[in-house]
């Protein structure tokens, strides 16, 4: 009879639907793809049946649908040749060709179903699943035991897309199990004599059973994928990580490294996450076997027992506020660059406790910071010359209304720091003092105002800026060779006054589809000579350069410890353009005049800031940038520097980029003249390019080299060859450092990456040579 009981339909829609559900989300599970159980029906969910005969049989309480079966119910769809549902064994069953798409779009493929109406049992034939992201699954068969076990006999899983010219090619890779089994009272799943294919060739079975969690699970103790290096002072290296969950917000990864030259090194890394914020622990130690490996007489060849601890955390108290830190300590200079070891690696690696707070018109900035210099020296010299600094303040506050109509700012710097030694050199025709063994302490604060006033298309801003420092300074005296007049220890005070007006004066011009935008401008700031010139210490004003992007900058300087005196014009052009072909053109060129006053940057200071700068005879030198932006992918750009009386270049850096769908690179060029009195008597000629090219759809290569053309020799060198397809990235580099002087200078590193399965890595990063290939 027709079926007219809506109640019944509703129930074998359920029922059914979530039967397969379920074995699709015992299947994912395994390859932590998992997929929801069936969502609560929505208030008004509509049911859609259509078959070519639909029956209710009253006397065997049967529901049964034959031919051509098409069901939609709660964003479900599912089509088979014949679905039944007795309400007597409350059994679901269906066979025939059975399609189910899914919410998310996963399709499930079977040829029979039956399940009970509870779910608590029932089994699957000839199971299909095809992922949204392209992750295929298929069982010969599937059982529900009970409600918390899950059996799936014959498993293969791979995230590799089947062959378009050849179908029954096996995939790159897969993995096969003979039994899945998903318990959901330990939350695992167990995979039974596993083994893995590659090429359509197995690598082996397992003697073992594999046990992880399933995906009811976010973290679960156990081992992790090793890991492999290889260099030539430590030898082979293997590493074993070991995963830990202490608690919801508490983990921990011991990662063991053997290397064949220097025996067992033993790094771990605690975690811990809180409300507010989180904390990270790492540490590492070992005992070398070859010290004879490292060159004689350095920290590495001289240290036998070697440990390192570091501590990194970061608070947010509240949205505005944050507080953490960065800290490392080691038993000696160069332990934890040797053996790379993970977050403190660097040449300089930075410990800093800070507290930062950005507000809407204010900014509050202090840090801590010492700096451990990692080297292979064994006196440890060059960490002794680093400033110890506690702490340094910025802060910035922006008025909220306008004062006068213009824009009041409000600036202050507080430094103080300590030195253990002198830090002093000599090179060429110079000395440089970057630092005085002693302490120095320094407050400044500055006020400024300025507004912009459009006269009929020229802007006008006129500027006054008052600023203010104190300062204190002990232990040494002038050192010796020092040129300058360097003020006696004990405290000190200086003041700058500004008053300065811009003029631009910005000309659009169209024609068609193209623009251009001609501006010039003019600026000249006013102001008393710089007091005590070179006379004081000179800790954060040390690096200066002179060119178009810092020419209409207020003071040029790079730091507060030296400010610019004298009244000085800046002038130039701005010129910005774009065509119709889609050719963008930008550039700068102008010069600046000291026009009364001492010049800042023609004064004697302990680090030379403002010698060779450009900037230090009365008319500057000229100084333009160019950069041209092709639709085709290309990029060129150039910053140079002339003489002021004969043109010659003084400085360039010049960049070329390129985009095509078979390469991208970049090639950057640096030359600097010589600087006898900043201390470098030899010019810096330094070329460094970047390429990769892409062979075919899945091979591309990649290198990279920087050359010193001064020397003509090569700084560092490498290359790289990779493989990616939807399911596998493969990844093997060469890296060469001839003139390093660091313990290690080659290295060979390796990436393989099992899409959803995880990587396996060898040696350093290789991100340098990867493709740029993103999983579908």
């Amino acid at each position: 009879m027709a079926v007219s009981n809506r109640k019944h339909i509703r129930r074998l829609a359920a029922a059914l639907l979530t039967g397969v559900s379920v074995c699709v989300f015992s299947v994912s599970a395994t390859t932590v793809h998992a997929q929801n159980l069936v969502p609560a029906a929505a208030d008004g969910a509509k049911l859609l049946l259509r078959a070519n005969q639909l029956t209710y049989n009253q006397d065997a309480k049967q529901v049964t649908a034959v031919g051509g079966v098409q069901l939609y119910y709660n964003r479900y769809r599912l089509v088979a040749q014949r679905v039944q549902y007795d309400q007597k064994s409350g059994r679901v069953m269906a066979t025939g060709n059975i399609e189910m798409v899914e919410p998310g779009g996963n399709r499930v493929y079977a040829e029979q179903l039956d399940v009970t109406d509870d779910f608590g049992q029932g089994f699957i034939n000839a199971l299909r699943v095809e992922t949204t992201d392209n992750t295929r699954i298929a069982a010969e068969s599937g059982e529900r035991q009970s409600e918390d076990l899950m059996v799936l006999n014959n498993t293969v899983y791979t995230a590799c897309l089947p062959c378009a010219t050849t179908p029954g090619k096996a995939p790159l890779w897969q993995v096969k199990a003979e039994r899945v089994i998903r318990n959901g009272q330990t939350h695992t799943i167990r995979l039974e004599n596993a083994q893995f294919e590659l090429f359509g060739m197995s690598l082996g079975k397992l003697p073992f059973a594999i046990e992880v969690p399933d995906e009811t699970v976010e973290r679960k103790s156990g081992l992790l994928f090793p890991q492999f290096s290889a260099s030539d002072n430590l030898g082979f290296g293997v590493t074993v990580p070991y995963y830990h969950v202490f608690s919801p917000s508490m983990d921990a990864t011991l990662s063991p490294t053997y290397y064949s030259h220097q025996g067992l090194l033993v790094q771990g890394e605690i975690r811990n996450k809180f409300e507010t914020g989180e904390h990270t622990f790492r540490f590492a130690g070992i005992n070398q076997m070859n010290r004879n490996a490292f060159d004689a007489g350095t920290s590495d060849a001289r240290a036998e027992n070697r440990f390192m601890a570091a501590s990194k955390a970061e608070f947010q108290i509240n949205p505005r506020w944050t507080f953490g830190w960065n800290v490392m300590t080691q038993s000696d200079n160069n332990f934890s660059k040797t053996y790379s070891l993970q977050g403190v690696d660097s040449d300089t690696f930075v410990n800093d406790i800070y507290l930062t707070g950005i507000g809407t018109r204010n900014y509050f900035d202090l840090h801590n910071y010492y700096f451990n210099v990692q080297d292979k020296a064994y006196d440890n010299t060059l960490e002794q010359q680093q400033a110890i600094v506690y702490p340094s303040l910025d802060y910035t506050y922006y008025a909220p209304q306008p004062i006068l109509g213009g824009e009041l700012s409000l600036t202050a710097n507080i430094t103080n720091l300590s030195r253990r030694e002198d830090d002093w050199y000599n090179e060429g025709l110079t000395n440089r003092f970057p630092g005085l063994e002693g302490s120095y302490s320094r407050f400044t604060a500055e006020a400024e105002w300025k507004r912009t006033f459009n006269i009929d298309g020229l802007l006008l801003t006129p500027l006054v800026a008052a600023r203010a420092d104190g300062l204190r300074h002990t232990g040494s005296n002038t050192p010796a060779f020092y040129e300058g007049n360097l003020e006696a220890e004990g405290s000190d005070g200086r003041y700058m006054l500004t008053a300065g007006l811009e003029a631009r004066y910005p000309i659009l011009m169209t024609y068609g589809d193209s623009s251009h935008i001609i501006e010039p401008i003019a600026q000249i700031y006013a102001r008393p000579d710089e007091q005590m010139a070179g006379g004081l210490p000179n800790e954060d004003a040390q690096s200066f350069v002179f060119d178009a992007t810092t020419l209409f900058e207020r003071d040029k300087f790079s730091g507060f410890d030296r400010v610019e005196g004298g009244t000085r014009a800046n002038v130039g052009i701005r010129y910005t353009g774009s065509f119709a072909n889609g050719i963008g053109v930008r550039g700068i060129v102008g010069q600046s005049y000291q026009v009364a006053g001492q010049n800042s940057f023609a004064t004697e200071d302990l680090v030379q800031a403002g010698a060779n700068s450009g900037l230090e005879t009365r008319r500057s030198d000229y100084v333009a940038m160019a950069a041209i932006d092709l639709p085709q992918g290309f990029s060129v750009a150039a910053n140079t520097r002339f003489d002021e009386k004969t043109f010659a270049v003084k400085r360039t850096d010049a960049s070329f980029s390129y985009t095509t769908p078979r390469m991208q690179g970049t090639l950057v060029y640096t030359q600097v003249d010589p600087q006898a009195e900043y201390g470098d008597v030899d010019a810096t000629d330094v070329l460094k390019h970047t390429a990769k090219f892409r062979i075919n759809e899945n091979w591309a290569l990649a290198g990279t080299a920087t050359w010193d053309l001064t020397e003509k020799q090569i700084i560092r060198r490498g290359i790289g060859v990779s493989y990616a397809d939807e399911c596998t990235i493969f990844t093997l580099a060469y890296t060469d450092k001839p003139q390093s002087t660091a313990a290690n200078d080659w290295s060979i590193s390796a990436r393989l990456s099992f899409r959803t399965l995880g990587d396996i890595n060898i040696g350093d990063d290789t991100s340098d040579y990867d493709q740029d290939y993103q999983y579908q």
